[in-house]
């Protein structure tokens, strides 16, 4: 099973209960490049219907300059989602699409690479 992303192919390299990982093209021994989608049945209620959650996770590890050290580290970026069971499925979609394009705007990666959020 391959998952591609930004045009680089990501190989399911584990399986668990609702839960797969996948390795992708920079992935080595000692060097992350890592993608663990997740998912959640709902849980009905007499009332509502549940959730459902899924999540996706990349992990990959950087090169870092700290004033002429050179190390590495693994940056993080995690998205979870919350879904109420019955919702339009271009609903799901619109909210994928605005949050896909919040994370690619110039504002968030300014606030990723900063740590400072500007008003």
């Amino acid at each position: 099973m391959t998952l591609t992303v930004n045009a680089k192919s990501y190989t399911a390299q584990s399986f668990g209960p609702k839960t797969v990982g996948y390795s992708g093209p920079g992935h080595t021994i000692s060097v992350k490049d890592d993608i663990k989608i997740t998912q959640a049945e709902p849980k009905p209620t007499a009332t509502f219907a549940g959730v459902a959650k899924a999540s996706v996770k990349l992990t990959r590890t950087l090169d870092l300059d700290n004033g002429g050290v050179l190390s590495v580290g693994n940056g993080i970026v995690e998205i979870n989602t919350s879904i109420p069971v019955g919702a339009d499925s271009a609903d799901i979609d619109a909210m994928l699409n605005d949050m896909g394009a919040a994370l690619a705007s110039a504002s968030y990666k300014e606030i990723v690479k900063t740590s400072k959020i500007s008003f």
